[in-house]
């Protein structure tokens, strides 16, 4: 089932069902001359064009009152390329068929998000990341891209093959044109050993350099109310293979983690006064486990939660002090805070608009249970991200325009100057790019 919902009269809704738009019209091109021709046909009508894939940015980058894409009949494996291990994939393939039908030809990607719901071309487009010491994120782990321009022409890009644009592609936010297939670099299939648990806040802040240097894939989640975190730990492994306990997996990450995550998130939403209590169990419930398994098993895991999200990316010298600043303002501020702070890192890429741009940075990702009013605390959060010349995350809740992002992404201006000359009609313009990226 795709997470997109389409309600009644043609509404468009987003995941997180905090974005709805009403397209004139809505195309699924079941080959790249469709889409193009489709991109060409509203070009004539005089409509803006945006693809959608499923719906999982909570920001409105793809709502549109004119031709809405989807690409669900855009999918599948077009080639894998052994010698120089390659995959090339068609743009709306979900992460999660991508991932499985990887693991039948025994590779692997070498990186990825916890969510594998979203399109291969919708995660890339919005800089969507895992956490690693060493590995970036899935676009930096593109090796080439089609795409379709606005005068409906379909341009090849690699690092030899129109350079600069796949410098900015890859992260390309939709508006340079609509992917329709991306060549990733895969690896043969390897092992991780995962290691989950519990650790005081205060001694992850204090060890954090020593925990990022020795795991090749650091993150942890803290408990806003309380002194505690889970931290989770993944590295190579030679193996065996020792997956959760099937029962064990269900009551961990079906019931703990999404069924009663769920009906606490009720309780505290109907009454916030239980939310610190709530937390106080919610970050004990899950013991220390410790598995080995094939990389998606292991990366991803179901949210079946809904929430609506905001993440920076801060240069990772400064995490400790942003997040003790964050810890302060939640004790201070009397919000009552539900959803864990995820906490992640990448290294320095070389994508123009990538969060982690030219610079080693760390994720602070804030969550707010689906209807809970977030104003507050995400506006308090940002005040904190910002003063660090935090980078948000493209798909996610934040507010911020072009005249802040020139000044905190040192490329941004060849973004732009390539857009103009890919779009100079705005084709793919809406009112997010137009805010982001200057009109």
């Amino acid at each position: 089932m795709s997470s997109t919902a389409s309600g009644k009269n043609g509404t468009w809704r987003n995941w997180g069902g905090n974005v709805s738009a009403r397209p004139a019209r809505e195309v699924t091109p079941a080959s790249v001359d469709e889409l193009a021709a489709a991109v060409r046909r509203a070009a004539e009508d005089g409509l803006k064009v945006k693809a959608v894939g499923s719906g999982h940015s909570f920001t409105s980058i793809a709502a549109t009152d004119g031709v809405l894409i989807r690409p669900q009949l855009l999918t599948g494996i077009r080639d894998i390329d052994r010698e120089a291990m390659t995959v090339t994939v068609e743009s709306g393939t979900p992460l999660k068929r991508l991932n499985v039908a990887l693991a039948r030809e025994g590779l692997s990607l070498t990186n990825m998000g916890d969510i594998m719901e979203q399109t291969v071309s919708g995660a890339t487009s919005t800089g969507t990341h895992g956490t690693g010491r060493d590995s970036a994120s899935i676009a930096a782990q593109i090796k080439g891209l089609e795409l379709v321009t606005a005068d409906g022409s379909v341009l090849t890009c690699s690092e030899k093959e129109n350079p600069e644009v796949f410098a900015a592609a890859r992260i390309g936010l939709g508006a340079l044109g609509i992917v329709t297939a991306i060549t990733f670099a895969v690896e043969p299939v390897f092992l991780l050993t995962a290691r989950e648990e519990p650790m005081p806040f205060d001694r992850v802040l204090s060890d954090f350099e020593e925990l990022w240097a020795e795991n090749e894939h650091f993150e942890f989640y803290w408990f806003p109310h309380t002194g505690n975190t889970n931290t989770k730990r993944n590295n190579r492994s030679a193996g065996p293979e020792r997956p959760v306990p099937q029962l064990q997996g269900w009551f961990e990450d079906e019931f703990l983690s999404n069924g009663v995550f769920q009906v606490a998130n009720w309780v505290g939403r109907a009454v916030p006064a239980t939310i610190p209590a709530i937390a106080q169990i919610s970050s004990k419930a899950l013991s220390a486990r410790t598995y080995t398994d094939i990389p998606y098993k292991v990366f991803t895991s179901p949210r079946r939660v809904r929430f609506v999200e905001m993440e920076y990316a801060v240069p990772r010298a400064a995490v400790v002090e942003t997040l003790r600043e964050l810890k302060t303002m939640v004790d201070r501020s009397g919000l009552k805070v539900s959803f864990p702070v995820e906490v992640r890192t990448a290294p320095a890429d070389d994508i123009a608009l990538s969060t982690a741009s030219g610079r080693d940075t760390a994720y602070i990702a804030v969550h707010m249970f689906q209807g809970t009013p977030y104003q507050r605390y995400f506006t308090a959060a940002e005040r904190i991200f910002t003063a660090h010349e935090g980078r948000p995350h493209w798909g996610k809740v934040h507010t911020r325009d072009a005249e802040y992002f020139s000044r905190v992404y040192p490329r941004f201006a060849e973004f732009t100057e390539l857009r103009d000359r890919l779009d100079p009609d705005r084709r793919f313009q809406n009112d997010y790019l137009r805010r982001v990226l200057g009109a």
